[in-house]
């Protein structure tokens, strides 16, 4: 049967104009794209968000306005029986020091990609964010997120 995946991400610029990624290697495959994740039932689209970044990056964000909302057909890149609708957030955080991010993209060891059905890896990088386009992300809605705040932000 058909299920709805709810993924919420967070758009964070900071200070030098510069988008936090995410690099990703997931059941073999590499992707770029913003942080976040899977809302849990009982949880609100900004509770997941706020959370998704604490896991990940160790950062307390403050959620604010809403980007965008998927307005289109997109199957799982991941489970060809789920259908992905995305949120999108502008989070702020005063303070990024505290994230390990790297300047080289999926900056991660042998060993955390050994495993090409099991391993799975994330590091982050800041990326100017006027050398940000669509071709930066991988997913198709991430794609179509990134093209709009392009729009939106002009920087």
């Amino acid at each position: 049967m058909p299920l709805f995946n709810v993924r919420v991400y967070g758009v964070l610029l900071d200070k030098a104009n510069r988008l936090l990624v995410s690099d990703e290697f997931i059941r073999g495959s590499y992707f770029t794209k913003l942080p976040g994740g899977g809302l849990e039932f009982g949880e609100g689209t900004r509770e997941c968000v706020a959370r998704e970044f604490m896991e990940e990056t160790g950062l307390t964000v403050t959620v604010g306005e809403h980007l965008y909302t998927t307005d289109f057909f997109q199957i799982s890149a991941f489970n060809n029986k789920d259908q992905i609708i995305s949120i999108y957030y502008h989070v702020h955080c005063d303070d990024t020091s505290g994230i390990k991010t790297s300047t080289k993209k999926f900056d991660f060891t042998p060993d955390q990609t050994a495993d090409d059905v099991k391993g799975e890896a994330e590091s982050f990088r800041w990326v100017n964010f006027k050398d940000v386009d669509a071709e930066t992300m991988s997913l198709p809605i991430d794609k179509v997120a990134i093209q709009l705040l392009k729009e939106k932000f002009s920087i």
